[in-house]
């Protein structure tokens, strides 16, 4: 069996994310394509994750994508969590991680509405008020913020009682209709870190809107990119990262011809059958990622990429914190002072040499930045110290 170290693997990282200088991209659309989706919990990520890819793209480019050419959407997809896509991929996304979220959303929001004794019948609520959403969005081309809709719609703007909370109807609607792909997330009203965005049916939103693909068609899909952007990878990581069942990965697996290799530490992963060569050598690099980088979030053992870091990059729910990296290790994290300017937070010694790429990693990204100063709920132990 052929293996892969986990220094080749990390040269991986340096090519296939496009994080190493000879690899960064130009566009927006190629960032989303070498990782196969961003996160996009909080919006700054998608900005943040292509600044590190990329010593070309403003803002502006990342706006345009996302809401003028709309070659980029957001989607709630894998482990109820929302990405941004390339346009191409949500045909396969629909029918599968997407329908697999929207099934078990509906089930929780039903037994919330039943709950909250809003109605004897939540499922045929839920249906009627996805119809008035949907008819009410139709006269809106450009699509309404979820308060408008709540005006509009007095039977969402109520309050349901989940975990013993007071809790707003019309988000959790609203979210539902978004996994289903009924509608989307359009325009952002707010400020590009903030998320307030304009929610708009998917058909005007995609003037075009592809038909969807059979599930299975679909997770075959997402794990070939996944094998291509993050393998090689063992199956619970792609298990994980998918939100499915090893039942479905392993159907895929076999459809796409996928081949076992031995990784580090005593694992088996996987690869496509056609890259199964070894990666040169990227050279030296060093990167700052963003909160919920795809690098730091693609696989569910990520020894290789955190070393002994992990619990000092990751929150205690498992979301990743600001990432260091130095030739695909992580070395510690970044945060910002009152002026937004970039500041490294080393967890161990590096060189003199390493000292000097970091600040001017740190410096490209305060000038990036702006003035910006970016804010999170996911602060690792390591960004609060």
């Amino acid at each position: 069996m052929q293996h892969v170290t986990d220094d080749e693997r990390r040269a991986r990282l340096a090519t296939r994310h496009a994080l190493a200088p000879s690899a960064r991209v130009d566009s927006p659309e190629s960032v989303v394509q070498a990782m196969t989706v961003l996160h996009a919990t909080e919006p700054a990520t998608v900005f943040l994750s292509c600044a590190a890819r990329s010593t070309r793209l403003t803002v502006a480019d990342i706006d345009r994508a996302l809401y003028q050419d709309r070659s980029l959407v957001k989607q709630l997809a894998m482990r109820r969590t929302l990405f941004v896509f390339p346009r191409d991929l949500l045909p396969a996304v629909w029918p599968s991680a997407s329908a697999r979220v929207a099934s078990t959303e509906l089930n929780r929001l039903a037994k919330d509405v039943a709950r909250s004794g809003l109605t004897r019948d939540a499922h045929a609520w839920i249906a009627q008020a996805r119809d008035e959403v949907l008819a009410h969005l139709a006269g809106h081309a450009e699509g309404a913020t979820a308060q408008d809709i709540r005006e509009a719609i007095p039977m969402i703007d109520l309050k349901m009682t989940t975990q013993g909370v007071a809790m707003s109807v019309a988000p959790r609607l609203l979210t539902q209709l978004g996994a289903t792909a009924d509608i989307v997330r359009g325009s952002n009203t707010g400020p590009w870190p903030t998320s307030r965005p304009r929610w708009t049916l998917t058909g005007n939103w995609l003037d075009d809107e592809p038909e969807p693909w059979t599930a299975a068609e679909g997770y075959r899909e997402l794990i070939r990119r996944w094998l291509h952007t993050f393998g090689p990878g063992t199956e619970d990581d792609i298990v994980w990262w998918l939100g499915a069942t090893k039942s479905v990965v392993r159907a895929s697996l076999t459809e796409l011809d996928a081949v076992e290799v031995s990784l580090d530490r005593d694992r088996t992963g996987w690869l496509l059958p056609s890259d199964l060569e070894e990666v040169p050598d990227p050279g030296s690099w060093v990167a700052l990622l963003p909160v919920l980088d795809p690098t730091v979030m693609g696989w569910k053992d990520r020894t290789f990429v955190l070393g002994p870091h992990r619990d000092q990059l990751f929150d205690s729910n498992g979301n990743a914190g600001t990432t260091v990296l130095v030739n695909g290790r992580a070395v510690g994290c970044w945060v910002q002072d009152d002026a937004g300017v970039v500041a490294i937070r080393p967890l161990e010694a590096v060189s003199t040499r390493t000292r000097r790429a970091l600040a001017a990693e740190a410096q490209r990204l305060t000038e990036w930045l702006e003035g910006v100063r970016i804010g999170t709920v996911y602060k690792s132990p390591a960004m609060k110290a």
